[in-house]
């Protein structure tokens, strides 16, 4: 029968130790069964599980093991596991994974207790941990606003709905924000990102801004708040905010666009999204003059917005061309997606508002972001704490690959 071994290392890290030890198992002809290693602040845990040729010897193995440790100045701890232990091993690490991601401005350990209780509870496992975001300096903590620790965890689960349903109570209850979901292969293949323009790319609501420019803010303001929480049909409050901009000079739009301030965290997203290779879009309930405005300072691919009708420099109270609402936000995604040749589960979405939410379920990830309730009961995942670069942690994207 064979044997297998357990091979546990502690102790400072330092260049070269994993290839002294592996060299000493290659001498024996030993097969790796599992390894895994992690370093926090230059502490080593490293384990390695191992069989053992039969024609070798257990002891000479373990003996020169532990000679080589006392040399490196490190702690090694040996453990046997028997074939049904690793039987049932085996078994339960072909099951789904799953991916648990905590965001926000800094994680506590009363955040991380609630999580790890509530995985413990559901008898699933954590196979591994990491830190997605940069590591941070006491010195400089403000420097680094975002954290993400990253979980992995294993185990059958007949009904998810309750672990994702209590997750979401620690989330508002500790305000974090906690995504969960199955480990499969469209997490590693994203390839298009679209935003909302209006309070997700930008601070602000456009068509409010022009209001206040026409005197009439507070009045275009509650149908907007109304149009957002879902109490009010999107085109046809639409049609009553555009028409009460009627005569509104066209100087004023380039005034609105020069000082539009962008989202926390925006060009960031962008500027590392571009780089890694995706398509990034603007699909927009709001006007097409603003979103070409981001499109040129930020390199975007594609923008899909309204057109406000102008006559003699002035702002009839009219669009041209069909309005983009809810329903055709999510058919301009699938267009687009058609059109690079994408699956829609490589696709993502971001966006705040009600008239958001068939354009967040149609894509593969639809990221409720700074939302109204609704947006947030009913999208796959939510920002809510942090920045709109929180999304390429969301991502699984870390704080190492940003920066490269």
């Amino acid at each position: 029968m064979r044997e297998i071994i357990l091979i546990n290392i502690t102790g400072k890290d330092k260049p070269g130790l994993t290839s002294s030890l592996t060299n000493i198992l290659a001498q024996y002809e030993v097969i790796i069964l599992d390894i895994g290693q992690a370093v926090i602040h230059d502490c080593l845990s490293l384990g390695i599980l191992v069989e053992i040729p039969s024609v070798h010897a257990s002891s000479s193995i373990l003996k020169d093991i532990l000679f080589e440790a006392h040399k490196l100045g490190i702690q090694v701890r040996f453990s046997a596991i028997d074939e049904e232990n690793y039987k049932d091993w085996a078994l339960q690490n072909d099951g789904q994974r799953r991916i648990i991601r905590l965001l926000g401005r800094k994680l506590t350990a009363a955040q991380l207790s609630e999580v790890t209780a509530v995985i413990a509870a559901n008898h699933l496992n954590i196979d591994v941990i990491t830190n997605l975001s940069g590591r941070v300096s006491s010195e400089h903590s403000d420097s680094q606003p975002i954290s993400c620790v990253q979980f992995i965890v294993s185990g059958k689960q007949d009904n998810h709905l309750p672990l994702r349903g209590r997750l979401l109570e620690i989330s508002e209850e500790t305000g974090i924000d906690i995504s969960f979901h199955l480990d499969n292969i469209y997490r590693h293949a994203r390839r298009l990102v679209v935003f909302d323009m209006d309070s997700t790319l930008i601070q602000c609501e456009v068509i409010d801004v022009l209001a206040e420019q026409a005197g009439i803010g507070e009045q275009v303001a509650q149908i907007t708040e109304s149009a957002m929480q879902g109490e009010l049909d999107f085109k046809e409050s639409f049609i009553q905010r555009v028409a009460l901009l009627k005569g509104l000079d066209e100087k004023a739009l380039h005034h609105v666009a020069r000082n539009l301030d962008l989202t926390e965290g925006a060009e960031r997203v962008v500027e590392t999204l571009k780089k890694l290779g995706y398509k990034i879009g603007i699909i927009s309930g709001g006007f097409d003059y603003f979103g070409e405005y981001l499109q040129k300072r930020l390199g975007i691919d594609y923008v899909f917005a309204n057109a406000l009708e102008i006559k003699d420099g002035k702002i009839t109270g009219n669009v041209t061309g069909d309005i983009i609402d809810g329903t055709r936000k999510a058919e301009i995604l699938k267009t687009i997606a058609r059109v690079e040749n994408i699956n829609l589960q490589q696709t993502i979405a971001i966006g705040d508002g009600a008239n958001d939410l068939p354009m967040l379920n149609a894509a593969g990830l639809g990221i409720a972001f700074h939302a109204k309730p609704v947006v947030k009961e009913n999208a796959h995942k939510s920002i809510s704490n942090v920045g709109l670069d929180g999304l390429l942690y969301l991502m699984g994207i870390s704080e190492r690959e940003i920066r490269q």
